[in-house]
């Protein structure tokens, strides 16, 4: 197919068609990468000790921050171009490209020198202790000389999926999987490198990957390809790359704040072992929303370039059809979880006490997980149409607006139980924030559509 009808197809295709054209190979990708994420924090604590997982845990705020960053650029560039390319600007839509490639390295430079030259207070402050500080210390310093990588990495598979490309960018995913999980296993457990081999396997891969992508990308047959002339950066389309990152970077950055914040209460009321659990709990809920993350994906490139087409039809029904595989995805992954978190907890850790703590917690985070997917597919939805102030609050919504007062309080009354249930209570109230906002939305675009015809 001609590179500019795989970009045109957007328009044209039945929107069921087109969101499992692109939904299914992002799910595919998303689900192998978390499968990694399990088998390498499975590896660890396995092989390394459940003090290994608790300091892990203590990473997660800034690896979180640091992807707050590279999610500012690249789903900010890539929402841009499906949008430029659903106006047919294909110049426009070039130099994008080449701006997302300048803004990657030089924000995942700054970000590597600042966190290695601070890193010890910071891993402090997110609550790392005697015991947990150095194997945490040992993981964030490999990860983050590989921090340009990881960046670039991520914004060209971003990139990919608003070209038309899905298959490549699941390609992408699916092979820094694999090559991660033989890496972490001939370095975690043959070459007995501990939590740093893990860290290492993950740069290595991506690497590897990122040498593949951007081999496509210097195909000059492709429509979007790299060039001489689209590097320096234009102060127009940094602004509107920006603009639309500016709602997937507070999401990450709230992610950030929140897992320091619910860090500090799992060590004053449950102590180290309780960050474990937490580490443990938070891999379940991150391989089931993954699920819809994928299915975010998907949808991004077909809303994005419907919006700028002015097809709303299919804008609306990419939008239902996600809402509703993403329900469906969660409440299955939600009953799962609920009839058998102990066994969930022992593909970790063989420690009794910490399976026990991770198992109530599975149960307690979940109580109303399946509500999350329709919040998240919403939330993305706004950020793809450019509705940024309404995707941001409702980004802050859960993560930040909600679950910090809630994570404070109900501990007072409830103790250790009440910082796990205080992130089902957010759950449920930002989605009951979020039905609201979107039956306000549609209800007004119906009604212009309706005045236009008159």
């Amino acid at each position: 197919m001609d590179n500019k009808q795989a970009a045109l197809e957007l328009g044209q295709k039945p929107v069921g068609r087109l969101l499992t054209q692109y939904a299914l190979p992002a799910i595919v990708a998303m689900t192998a990468s978390s499968l990694y994420n399990i088998i390498d924090r499975a590896m660890i604590g396995q092989m390394v000790g459940a003090d290994a997982i608790a300091g892990l845990g203590i990473t997660f705020p800034l690896m979180n921050l640091s992807a707050a960053f590279g999610a500012a650029v690249g789903i900010g560039a890539s929402t841009c171009i499906s949008v430029k390319l659903g106006q047919k600007d294909y110049e426009t839509a070039e130099h994008l490209l080449g701006n997302t490639v300048t803004l990657n390295l030089i924000i995942g430079f700054l970000f590597m020198v600042v966190s290695l030259l601070f890193l010890d207070p910071i891993l402090l402050f997110f609550g790392a202790s005697e015991v947990t500080l150095p194997y945490a210390r040992d993981f964030m310093t490999v990860i983050l000389l590989g921090n340009m990588v990881t960046h670039m990495y991520f914004g060209m598979n971003a990139v990919l999926r608003a070209a038309g490309k899905p298959r490549q960018a699941m390609y992408a995913t699916l092979f820094t999987v694999g090559c991660n999980i033989v890496l972490v296993v001939a370095f975690v457990w043959w070459l007995r490198w501990g939590i740093q081999g893990a860290a290492l396997a993950t740069i290595t891969s991506q690497v590897l990957a990122l040498c593949w992508q951007m081999s496509l990308f210097l195909d000059q047959r492709e429509l979007l390809h790299l060039r001489r002339g689209i590097y320096r950066l234009k102060r127009v389309l940094v602004r509107n790359i920006i603009a639309i990152g500016i709602s997937p970077f507070l999401m990450n950055a709230t992610a950030c704040v929140v897992v320091i914040f619910m860090n500090n209460q799992f060590v004053r009321y449950g102590g180290d072992m309780a960050v474990g659990a937490y580490s443990i709990a938070n891999s379940v809920v991150m391989v089931l929303f993954m699920f819809v993350m994928g299915m975010n994906q998907g949808m991004q490139p077909i809303v994005g370039y419907n919006y700028g087409a002015k097809r709303y039809d299919r804008m609306l029904r990419c939008l239902w059809l996600t809402i509703g595989v993403a329900t469906t995805i969660l409440l299955s992954g939600w009953t799962v979880s609920m009839l058998f978190p102990r066994q969930i907890a022992r593909v970790f850790t063989t420690d009794p006490t910490l399976i026990e703590m991770s198992a109530r917690g599975i149960k307690l985070n979940m109580l109303v997980f399946f509500v999350v997917g329709s919040q998240a597919v919403i939330t993305n939805f706004f950020q793809c149409i450019g509705k940024v102030k309404v995707s941001i609050f409702l980004s802050l919504s859960r993560q930040l607006i909600l679950l910090i007062p809630m994570a404070y309080l109900m501990p007072l009354w409830w103790g250790l139980d009440g910082v796990w249930l205080s992130m089902a209570a957010s759950d449920f109230g930002s989605f009951a924030m979020t039905i609201p906002l979107l039956w306000v939305f549609v209800s007004r675009l119906k009604a212009s559509q309706k005045s236009s015809i008159l």
